[in-house]
This record gives C-alpha cells, sequence and structure tokens, in this order.
C-alpha cells in the first residue's frame, strides 16, 4: 500500500507556522513528513524561505511519529558534505531515528547565494556523487579524510553518530541520476510519475527500495479561488525541472510563467474539493511503482483547512485506493 505524505514548503509559511502545521499533520495520520531546503521562494507571492534545518530541529522536538525528511538538500554548494553529514546525524538522534537525508544536484534558485558560479548539470551530478560518498564515509564513524575532484575534507568525524545512520535518497530525472541513487541511495525521490525513472533506478541496485513522489495540490471549497491560488503562487512548476534548476531568482520565474494561464495550471494540478481528482492525480505514481507520494498543498495560509479535510475525506479515499 502507498504511503502518503505532507510536505512542509518552506516557501510558502515561516518557521513556527512549518512547525505547527507537522504537528497537525501527525495527528490526522498522514504516513510522514518532507520538507524544502530553500534560501529564496520560486515566485515573491509565496514570500517565505525559513532555513529548513532549524525548522527540523523544532520538528523533531514537537512531534513524535512522523518521520521527518529533507525533499531535498543539494550538499555541493551553500552546504559542505562534511557539514551535512553532521546536521543529519543530529536529526537522526533528535527524531530518535525519524529522519531520512533527502540529497538532490540543487537549483541556481538556492545555490546562488554563496557566489560559486552554476555548471552544468553533469559537473553537478559528479559534485552529488562525490558528496554523497563523504557523506556516506562519515555515517560509517571515524575520521574521513578526502581529496577529490570537488571537495577537499581534512580529518573531519561526527563525534553523535546514531546507532543507524539516516537512510539517503537520491533525486533523480534521468538516466544518470537514477544509476547514482541505485548505487549509492537507500531511496529514489521523483517529482513525475515516470516508469522509466524507476526501472533504471532498479535496474542500478534500487530493487525493492523505497521510490518517494511529490505531488502539487491546492484544497478549497471555492474552486476558482483554489485555481486562482494555485497560479499565483504554482505556476512555476509547469516549467520542468531543466529550466526550474538554471533560474537564479524568483523575478526569473515570474517572467518565464508570464503567459501561464489559470486554465493551463488547473490541467495539471488538482485544485477544489474533489477527491476523485486527487486519486486521478496520484493513480499514475502508483502505476509506475512509487511506494511513498509526498502531498503539497498550495498557500501557506491554507494549510489547516486542508489537513481537515484530509483527516475526514481525503486520506480515508487514498488508503483505499
Amino acid at each position: 500500500m502507498m504511503h502518503f505524505g505532507y510536505t512542509m514548503m518552506t516557501e510558502q509559511a515561516g518557521p513556527r507556522e512549518l512547525v505547527d502545521h507537522v504537528v497537525e499533520a501527525e495527528r490526522v495520520g498522514f504516513d510522514f513528513s518532507v520538507i524544502s531546503d530553500h534560501s529564496f521562494p520560486w515566485l515573491e507571492s509565496q514570500g517565505h524561505a525559513p532555513y529548513a534545518w532549524s525548522v527540523l530541529g523544532a520538528a523533531a522536538q514537537a512531534t513524535s511519529r512522523i518521520p521527518l525528511m529533507t525533499y531535498v538538500t543539494c550538499p555541493t554548494f551553500r552546504y559542505h558534505p562534511a557539514v551535512i553529514a553532521q546536521k543529519a546525524a543530529t536529526l537522526q538522534l533528535l527524531s530518535e531515528g525519524r529522519f531520512r537525508l533527502g540529497l538532490g544536484s540543487g537549483e541556481n534558485l538556492n545555490e546562488h547565494v554563496v557566489g560559486r558560479g552554476w555548471p552544468s548539470a553533469r559537473v553537478r551530478l559528479e559534485m552529488l556523487e562525490e558528496a554523497t560518498e563523504i557523506i556516506r564515509a562519515l555515517f560509517d564513524g571515524g575520521y574521513v579524510t578526502h581529496h577529490g575532484k570537488h571537495f577537499q575534507v581534512d580529518n573531519a568525524r561526527v563525534w553523535d553518530l546514531p546507532d543507524t545512520p539516516p537512510p539517503v535518497g537520491i533525486a533523480v530525472s534521468g538516466s544518470r541520476s537514477c544509476e547514482l541513487a541505485g548505487r549509492l541511495g537507500d531511496l529514489l525521490i521523483a517529482t513525475e510519475p515516470k516508469r522509466e525513472l524507476v526501472d533504471a533506478f532498479d535496474a542500478h541496485g534500487g530493487a525493492g527500495k523505497p521510490r518517494i513522489g511529490q505531488l502539487p495540490i491546492c484544497y478549497g471549497a471555492d474552486r476558482e479561488e483554489a485555481v486562482a491560488r494555485a497560479h499565483e503562487q504554482f505556476r512555476w512548476s509547469l516549467g520542468g525541472w531543466r529550466l526550474n534548476a538554471e533560474l537564479p531568482l524568483p523575478s526569473g520565474f515570474d517572467q518565464a510563467t508570464a503567459y501561464v494561464t489559470p486554465e493551463d495550471v488547473a490541467q495539471n494540478i488538482p485544485c477544489g474539493d474533489d477527491v476523485d481528482a486527487v486519486i486521478e492525480a496520484v493513480r499514475p505514481y502508483a502505476e509506475a511503482g512509487f511506494t511513498d507520494l509526498a502531498l503539497v498543498q498550495i498557500g501557506g495560509d491554507q494549510q489547516l483547512p486542508f489537513l481537515r479535510w484530509a483527516e475526514t475525506t481525503l486520506l480515508p479515499a487514498l488508503r483505499e485506493l
């Protein structure tokens, strides 16, 4: 049976609200939670970008059951992989084993802030592979020294290690990243229900490992209002990840989506309170072999109504699926 998760979307809510939301998501019965790790929102209309790792620490203390996960952290620009290993180990301890570390090659939107430029996708994947190997080595314990193509590590050690290191997920978008995820990852992360990604992951060592997807929805009793909200805050998602990884500022996403209409958004994102529309959007992930699916409710001020609806209506219907 597919597991359904809740997304703490840092681009659309402040830190205290995000913690309140995940506490409520735990109460209403979501199976897990994920959090985005951004330094900018996609669009200025979203209006937020708190530090995800501080939110995770607070969430670990405010909840007791629900698993936590980065979806995803880039371990190659803003953060050095040795720092990621220490943060992830600490979260695993604070959450008493409920943390999963999701990694990806990043987006220029978030990583440009450190002024290191933005290389090609091929180089970014090289960096992700090397960073993942460093993190894995530090999770194994002891001192780590590494002199690689992209990273230097000098006698690093994570002193507070959990008995079980956090599982490592790797975000994929094509065959090369699927090979990396299957070989070095404990789970696959994707935002599109493509069977070819799952098959490539399986072919490179991922068979039997979890596959986690993500689906935006925009719940609201007034469908027209929900469509307008989705268009205002989430039209960027229609650009596709090849574009979304490259643009450096929210203004670029605003310009790139200037001709996206509310109707375009409504065709791609379930809007309103039609449970069947959400089920039809979930079905391709199930058919593609995904084991977990994190839902994104669009609108930072609309989380509590969504969570009440999820408790009484949406989650029971999804579990029947």
